[in-house]
């Protein structure tokens, strides 16, 4: 059978389509391509994919009601599904809503409603964001706290993401999974990234940008144990019985780190001092980030085991091949 994977030239997305690939999956992977970042990075992510047999490429917007459609058709064999496509970025929020709206609810509704057709459908696993606990202030953040507190405009598309999922499993039994993401880094990341940007300026003996005086905690999360936490989501359908199969779970390290430990570690990793600019807090972001990621734990035996000391090296050392730093 074949996996449907939206996002597939995106970060996550690439690494989750090798991930499926190594493990013999046939895998069908939709992409728009936008330019919210560099192209070619996408690009080269799908360069490598293509040279797998078992992977199909179809350049397309999910927000397209009649090519998702059409997509569907086409590709009866598909059983499996992971959503990752979205627009990302919390403060691109607030310079182009529009596209929010367009991909992360228009789109997303799209995808729900065209796979609800496909006759073998086992399970759809979808994106979420650690953005949807916007201002709460305990931690760490479980998937029980409320979550109507949305701090920016992506918070706010995630969470409706979330509630939308709820109710296509409710209406039409459609076994679903959320995924909270936590900060994810890694090889092939994404350059708007503060771990990515902050590497860039510190080979570029630019200053880098320091939000809130270096006062926040974030929990950093790899791309190598969040890509063995989406496959387990994806084996392991939710169940219906006296509530919808609709299921949220956080992703992310448990090991909270403070900004200027994260930049120091960088700072190693890249052999050279960081030229730092203190800059107030941005809108729409968070002081503090922490998953409790006891029910991952649980019913995925999802169990990070990566530190930044050893994530951020690996990133650096892709970086330097990459861009020929």
């Amino acid at each position: 059978m074949t996996v449907l994977l939206t996002g597939a030239a995106g970060f996550i997305g690439f690494h989750v389509a090798r991930a499926l690939l190594g493990r013999g999956e046939r895998v069908v992977g939709v992409d728009n391509l936008s330019d919210y970042y560099d192209p070619r990075l996408k690009r080269a992510r799908l360069e490598r994919l293509e040279r797998e047999e078992a992977f199909v490429f179809q350049a397309l917007d999910i927000a397209d009601r009649q090519a998702v459609s059409a997509l569907i058709e086409a590709e009866t064999g598909i059983d499996r599904v992971v959503h990752l496509a979205a627009q990302a970025g919390v403060r691109y929020s607030l310079e182009n809503p529009f596209a929010y709206a367009e991909t992360n609810v228009l789109g997303h509704l799209v995808v729900l409603e065209a796979c609800r057709r496909l006759p073998n459908l086992r399970h759809l696993v979808y994106a979420s964001s650690s953005s949807v606990y916007g201002g709460n202030s305990k931690l760490p953040f479980a998937v029980e706290d409320r979550v109507d507190s949305p701090v920016s405009l992506y918070a706010a598309t995630k969470r409706a993401d979330e509630l939308i999922g709820h109710c296509y499993a409710h209406l039409h039994g459609m076994p679903l999974t959320g995924l909270r993401f936590f900060t994810v880094y890694g090889p092939w990341g994404r350059p708007d990234m503060a771990y990515y940007a902050f590497t860039r300026a510190i080979f570029e003996s630019r200053p880098i940008r320091v939000f809130n005086r270096g006062e926040m905690l974030r929990d950093f999360t790899s791309i190598d144990d969040i890509v063995p936490g989406v496959l387990a989501a994806l084996d392991r359908p939710p169940e219906g019985g006296d509530r919808p199969p609709h299921r949220i779970y956080n992703l992310g390290n448990h090991r909270p780190e403070k900004l200027l430990k994260f930049i120091d570690v960088l700072e190693t990793a890249c052999g050279r001092e960081a030229k730092k600019e203190f800059v107030a807090m941005q809108p729409g972001d968070m002081e503090a980030t922490y998953a409790d990621i006891e029910p991952a734990r649980r019913d995925l035996g999802f169990e990070p085991k990566t530190r930044i000391e050893e994530g951020l090296p690996r990133f650096v050392a892709w970086y330097r091949d990459y861009h020929g730093a």
